[in-house]
């Protein structure tokens, strides 16, 4: 038990005296999870919405490699963007490898099933009557998308969120991709578990409580938002 509440004491005590280590990780995951889901969302909601509101030869087998790929091992992906990456690879004259915006590309790949699939999901339980409405109002086709995508926002939201969560707690491409480096590309949960298996339990724990953090201001932004429109 003194073992734990040395370990959390530690922990407050990096936090509030500023250690610089545990700063830039979590300066490294904000900003790659930052970049990794506004692509996913400006990518994944468009295409969620055709996938979910449109009818065409093949929807019900696309959306089935959708959902599968919403299950996707982060070391699997990991491992594809590091061959794409790499210097032998065909990305590889671009110098992403070991870098933030490298880790991005892997993470925008696993959270763009998510938010296509939950925005889909999304669009397919919005009213069938709601299209007929607008349109006899005289929308034009921008003004259908855009107040379609507006009644379902709490259905695109919660797949935003999910697909954060899925970025902002993944190991495997952070690690593959990144490399782990010391105040470079070493993240939330590389140095968790780098500073968990060197014994030292306490940045373990500072560092996981930012993790908590950062989800309950999360759903309380959320919450917020949601009372409010």
């Amino acid at each position: 038990m003194n073992f734990l509440v040395e370990g959390f004491l530690q922990a407050f005590n990096l936090l509030l005296s500023g250690n610089t280590e545990t700063y830039s990780a979590i300066s490294a995951t904000v900003r790659v999870s930052t970049y990794s889901i506004g692509c996913s969302l400006i990518i994944g909601i468009p295409l969620g919405f055709c996938l979910g509101y449109f009818d065409f030869s093949g929807k019900k087998s696309i959306r089935t490699i959708v959902d599968t790929m919403m299950a996707l091992p982060t070391v699997f992906i990991g491992l594809l963007v590091y061959a794409f990456l790499t210097h032998r690879g065909p990305l590889g004259d671009f110098g992403l490898l070991f870098t933030l915006p490298g880790i991005a590309i892997g993470q925008t790949i696993l959270a763009l099933p998510i938010v296509i699939g939950l925005s889909a999901t999304a669009v397919e339980n919005m009213d069938p009557k709601l299209r007929i409405t607008i349109m006899s109002m005289g929308a034009n086709r921008r003004q259908l998308f855009l107040s379609s995508l507006w009644e379902c926002r709490h259905g695109i939201l919660a797949g935003a969120i999910a697909a954060y969560g899925r970025v902002m707690t993944e190991v495997g491409i952070s690690m593959m991709v990144g490399g782990n480096i010391k105040w470079h590309t070493r993240t939330i949960t590389t140095a968790i578990a780098l500073e968990t298996n060197k014994g030292q339990f306490g940045m373990g724990v500072a560092l996981g409580l930012v993790l908590l953090t950062i989800a309950f201001c999360v759903n309380i932004s959320v919450s917020f938002l949601r009372r409010r429109y």
